[in-house]
């Protein structure tokens, strides 16, 4: 019955209320942001971690029996095994789209859901309470600066065409006339006869999709294309 009851001691439940609170709040955010991770995901990912270093920290009362000149409690060593096996975690929702990269923010978020859970779990609220702060503002506020900042916006943008291929002079002032200026553009010839075209597009504008598609599926001579907005 002790043992049982132990567990409602304020050094258990107020690490893991605190990393249950900055898990959800953290995936909350990645989650309305229709990224892979969420709200569950993040919460499970930061109470696993601190329940880990809760027992790390605590080695010595699930090992009474250990003679005390012969246990040595490290919670560093715990804290680096979670950390490598939240490295296989994050490396799941990085994946390669088109030119494009994804899921960077979604994988650094998790690896510091992960930090905060551990600080939760030895017991540094005041550093893992302002670390939580941080990183909400860093995913949510930072967005709003960003969009208020003078920056370029990078589209990729694939093009097949048919028997009658435009040259890539002419693709460029197609979509320059919508402020497009492309990067470095590849030609790529399929053995059915398509010509495709792609390059990363940029524009100091906001890119409007619609007008981009509208303008491609006017073009007799186009049979495909692929447009992938970069983001994050």
């Amino acid at each position: 019955m002790h043992g049982v009851m132990e567990w409602w001691w304020p050094h258990y439940t107020l690490p893991i209320l605190g990393s249950v609170i900055t898990g959800g709040l953290i995936g909350f955010e990645r989650e309305h942001r229709g990224r892979a991770a969420g709200m569950r995901t993040h919460i499970l990912l930061s109470l696993a971690s601190t329940l880990l270093m809760l027992a790390a920290v605590h080695q010595v009362r699930w090992m009474a029996d250990i003679p005390p000149g012969v246990l040595r409690i490290d919670p560093a060593r715990m804290a680096h095994g979670v950390l490598t096996g939240i490295g296989f975690l994050c490396g799941g929702v990085i994946f390669r789209e088109g030119f494009s990269v994804r899921g960077l923010t979604s994988a650094a978020s998790l690896w510091t859901t992960a930090a905060l859970g551990m600080l939760y779990g030895v017991g540094m609220f005041g550093l893992a309470v302002g670390g939580a702060l941080t990183a909400l503002f860093v995913l949510a506020g930072l967005r709003l600066v960003e969009e208020r900042l003078p920056r370029q916006r990078h589209v990729d943008i694939s093009v097949s065409y048919g028997a009658q291929a435009a040259s890539q002079a002419e693709l460029t002032a197609q979509l320059g006339a919508l402020g497009l200026v492309p990067d470095v553009m590849t030609h790529r010839r399929t053995p059915d006869g398509t010509t495709e075209l792609s390059a990363t597009f940029r524009s100091r504008r906001r890119i409007d999709g619609q007008a981009l598609a509208d303008r491609l599926g006017s073009d007799p001579r186009i049979v495909a294309f692929d447009i992938a907005p970069r983001h994050e």
